[in-house]
């Protein structure tokens, strides 16, 4: 069987799932996808052009991590984390401290995922200001890993999520 090499290294949910995630100080590359009801329409596009301009800066970060702001029906701010500045990019750094929870089941399930997330910060009596999505697997990779992960990041506190555009 001729087995076809992964774009998404594995993924090992221990280390986000149930704990305090800081970005502070973490650079980011910022884009906008198109969405239709959250349903991504130019993503792949999206992520191909920025990580041509990542690769060719010299600006992969040690972990991919990219983030989405679900912040409107018709699109979402996605954030990649980067080793340092891309020419030509919009970049930006996330402030704050994330409650981070991981689930796993298709995208179908997120309302109950979000509702899961926010009964968790209820138990913490942690006060929830914004949830970002982490998407560790594009949906090719998550098939062939047999997971479908998604990491659910909450800003809590008083300050939230702070975005500083550069």
């Amino acid at each position: 069987m001729n087995q076809q090499p992964s774009c998404c290294p594995r993924f090992d949910p221990s280390p986000w799932d149930e704990t305090s995630i800081d970005f502070e100080g973490t650079l980011f590359l910022k884009d906008r996808v198109r969405s239709l009801f959250h349903i991504p329409l130019n993503f792949s596009a999206v992520m191909k052009r920025d990580m041509g301009q990542i690769t060719a800066a010299g600006a992969l970060g040690e972990a991919q991590v990219i983030l989405a702001d679900e912040n409107s029906l018709w699109g979402a701010d996605v954030y990649t984390r980067v080793s340092k500045m891309v020419p030509g990019a919009q970049m930006s750094r996330l402030k704050g401290t994330f409650e981070s929870k991981v689930f796993e089941g298709p995208y179908s399930q997120m309302g109950q995922f979000v509702s899961q997330m926010k009964a968790y910060l209820q138990k913490k009596e942690a006060v929830l200001q914004k949830i970002l999505f982490y998407y560790p697997l594009c949906p090719k990779c998550a098939k062939k890993y047999g997971g479908n992960y998604i990491v659910l990041l909450a800003a809590t506190g008083e300050a939230g999520l702070q975005i500083e555009d550069l």
